[in-house]
């Protein structure tokens, strides 16, 4: 069927085939764009010659090793020795082999430590409003049920072009300037498939959702990273640093604003130093992630503003308050393609709704390049979006409207979390959006025992993995280690960072600080022992210590 060309595509990209085979507006002279690879295999030929049941053509591959699919005029069976050889074009492209992401490696201990407190993956830990889920249902009964239109569903493009008109100033066209994508990632995949060519840079601001290095390796190009200062707590963006990191094979810079892992939401002085950047700089576009836009938080001011007031409820759909689309800066919209999905902010993660916005050039790139991807996103998902943006601007539990809302909710949940990390020792860094804390904890790394460091040490991961697998196997808590969020993790061996999730239930973030305040005691008590052990003869033996126990 049509929806299986995104399992195609990942197939020819694990067995070896470029990035660029898949560019859309790579093609000889005037010839048209191919076809869709189900639409060629569907004639059910290879070459001149029909495919046999249970019979495979012989490849040669071209000079390189091929599938070693062998076609035998005695017998059905095939040999696939090269799929197990020892050649891997993923690990190659991604530079680590197989290793296992920090959330394989992290994720395990969920189902193998019992009663474990979960604030390591950044998705909400309950249901979506109700509002929403009567949406989804509503669109399953009204048989939005197929196919339907690649590029996205047109209510919800009428819907997204709407909003984004009235957040950039400008018309969107909802055909030829939005595509609807299988959330964020697959929009950022997709645009850096789209727009970089093999060798191009690509500038990460550090430290970055880690996704980004392997897509930007998998889409062909070279990641440079940035890095922000950490001062006194606070991250602080150097655009002096940004600047020299250029070269002339730079073509984009990934912007994350509010910001993950950090949750530092950009400046409008930052944002228009990197407009200027890129006016001086014609070769490079802007990507800007905007997944976490609807979380910033909001002082007590903001929040009595967000209240609902009578009569003043305007139908137009309003910017997010504090945030600063990129796009929106003078001159940037033909620069930038805006990536952004709905599932951090209602609670959707698992509905996979994402989209881009950019100029229509570009965005037809993408339009051709969904048939070999997937011939849609899921169709009700999408009609029951549509209607889910627009009710979202009603008022809703007291507030103006669903965003007022949650941005209150998200202020309360991230004080909660900040409470417990005073009571053990970490020490958080600033942030102001998304529902991240980035916190110091190599306070807590003298109790770490030994055998978690060296076992952290024989896999290649930093000293933070084995303080976070202690935490949960010791604490019961779930964090997730700093290092991978940086290109170079010897950096971070001295500044031991875990990152803490605070989308998570009220009786989720109690039971934390209740862990987190049994974590500062035993904390205490470990430091108590060391001074003991400074005032000791030389030679005296340390005075014992045991983590509490779950």
């Amino acid at each position: 069927g049509g929806g299986d060309g995104g399992l195609l595509l990942l197939v020819l990209l694990l067995l070896g085939a470029s990035p660029s085979t898949f560019r859309p507006d790579q093609r000889v002279g005037n010839a048209p764009p191919a076809r869709p690879l189900w639409a060629v295999m569907s004639n059910r030929r290879h070459g001149s010659r029909r495919f046999q049941p249970g019979i495979l053509p012989r490849w040669n591959g071209r000079g390189r090793k091929g599938l070693g699919y062998v076609a035998n005029e005695h017998s059905s069976r095939v040999c696939v020795g090269s799929l197990a050889d020892a050649s891997d074009p993923v690990g190659q492209r991604l530079k680590k082999g197989t290793k296992k992401t920090v959330w394989q490696e992290m994720g395990k201990y969920i189902k193998s430590i019992p009663d474990l407190v979960n604030l390591g993956q950044g998705y909400p830990d309950w249901d979506p409003p109700k509002f929403v889920q009567e949406s989804a249902s509503e669109a399953i009964a009204l048989g939005h049920n197929q196919y339907t239109r690649t590029e996205g569903h047109a209510d919800l493009v009428r819907t997204l072009a709407s909003r984004y008109s009235a957040h950039l100033n400008r018309t969107v066209d909802p055909m030829t300037e939005i595509a609807v994508t299988v959330g964020c990632s697959q929009a950022l995949f997709l645009t850096l498939t789209a727009l970089i060519q093999p060798g191009d840079e690509v500038l990460l601001i550090e430290p970055f959702f880690d996704l980004y290095l392997g897509q930007v390796k998998l889409a062909g190009g070279k990641p440079v990273s940035v890095p922000l200062d950490l001062r006194d707590g606070n991250w602080e963006f150097d655009i002096k640093k940004l600047e020299a990191a250029i070269s002339p094979r730079t073509r984009a810079i990934i912007l994350n604003t509010p910001h993950n892992p950090t949750g530092k939401v950009f400046t409008l002085e930052e944002m228009e130093q990197l407009a200027g950047v890129v006016r001086r700089n014609p070769q490079i576009s802007v990507i800007s992630d905007e997944v976490y836009k609807y979380v910033i938080d909001a002082d007590e001011e903001e929040l009595q503003m967000s209240t609902v007031i009578s009569g003043d409820i305007s139908s137009k759909p309003a910017p997010p308050p504090r945030h600063i689309h990129f796009a929106a800066l003078d001159g940037m919209w033909d620069r930038t393609v805006t990536c952004s999905s709905a599932g951090k902010t209602f609670s959707i993660t698992g509905w996979q709704v994402g989209w881009l916005v950019a100029p229509k050039e570009f965005v037809s790139r993408v339009h051709a390049l969904l048939p070999y991807v997937q011939f849609c996103v899921a169709s009700p998902m999408q009609h029951a979006l549509s209607t889910v943006l627009d009710v979202a601007d009603r008022p809703f539990e007291g507030y103006n409207s669903y965003y007022g809302w949650l941005r209150a909710m998200y202020a309360r949940k991230r004080q909660l979390l900040l409470k417990g990390l005073s009571e053990a020792g970490l020490v958080p860094t600033s942030g102001e959006g998304g529902f991240f804390v980035m916190a110091d904890a190599s306070r807590l790394l003298p109790m770490v025992p030994d055998s978690y460091l060296s076992e952290a040490k024989e896999n290649d991961r930093a000293n933070d993995f084995a303080l976070c697998k202690w935490l949960a196997e010791s604490h019961g808590i779930l964090c997730i280690p700093g290092s991978p969020f940086f290109s170079d993790q010897e950096q971070e061996e001295t500044r031991c960072l875990v990152r803490l999730a605070f989308c998570k239930r009220d009786e989720i973030l109690e039971k934390a600080v209740t862990r987190f305040k049994i974590l500062g005691q035993d904390l205490k008590a470990f430091e108590e022992s060391l001074e003991s052990k400074e005032v000791s003869a030389v030679g005296a033996s340390s005075p014992s210590f045991a983590p509490h126990q779950l």
